[in-house]
């Protein structure tokens, strides 16, 4: 497994998720209140997931869009329905100075391992960045390796950093597109409905079909004799 230290920026430790928190908490409204120069979130989906790739996003966000997210109930996209995660996509789209995706193929994943695969789509989103931030807020507890940005990372960002909660939503609502758009080549893994994630349907017909060409062959569920 490579080093995820990183190799020539100065980083934060990371901030621990069992301090209290309130409603107001969010951290671009306390420790990043002063901070000189723009911060950036970090997210990532599919990790977990069977099929295709894992997807990561960052989000820049100017300080004026932060209250208009919070009174729009940003939160986690786990916790979002499809439709509201889009509503939201939306808004952070225009509101943001600048986001993008990056991700990590099936190959990339069973080559790598989904750890360094998943840091690798983190790295390829923050470098396609246009604006460059100050920091950025990694969620999780690994650091990205060989990025030349500041980075701090936050263990449950997504419910701390409105940053991290944008980056959060358009890396879901982008992975669910692509993989419903890859659902009408593959029907019999009933990708519409799971995400390629392994539910009871998605399992049963692994077994009857074997895996895709974009199966995640190091995934042992995907591992059929």
């Amino acid at each position: 497994m490579l080093d995820t230290e990183p190799t020539s920026a100065p980083t934060s430790p990371s901030v621990d998720s069992t301090a209290p928190l309130d409603k107001l908490s969010w951290l671009e409204l306390s420790t990043y209140l002063d901070a000189h120069g723009l911060v950036a979130g970090v997210d990532e989906v599919g990790r977990g997931a069977l099929f295709g790739p894992v997807v990561a996003a960052t989000v820049v966000l100017p300080a004026d869009a932060l209250p208009k997210l919070m009174a729009a109930k940003i939160k986690d996209s786990k916790k979002l329905s499809a439709s509201r995660r889009t509503q939201l996509a939306q808004q952070i789209g225009v509101l943001a100075l600048d986001w993008k995706i990056g991700y990590a193929s099936t190959a990339e994943i069973d080559k790598l391992n989904i750890l360094q695969a998943t840091l690798l789509a983190m790295k390829r989103a923050v470098l396609k960045l246009k604006v460059q931030p100050t920091i950025c807020l990694v969620d999780g507890n690994q650091l990205v390796k060989d990025l030349l940005i500041p980075q701090q990372t936050i263990v449950k960002g997504d419910e701390r950093s409105l940053n991290i909660a944008a980056a959060s939503i358009m890396a879901k609502v982008w992975r669910d597109d692509l993989v419903l758009r890859l659902a009408s080549k593959y029907p019999m893994y009933d990708l519409e409905h799971n995400k390629g994630y392994g539910s009871q349907r998605h399992l049963l017909a692994l077994q009857q079909y074997g895996p895709s060409p974009l199966h995640r062959l190091s995934f042992r569920p995907c591992q059929l004799k």
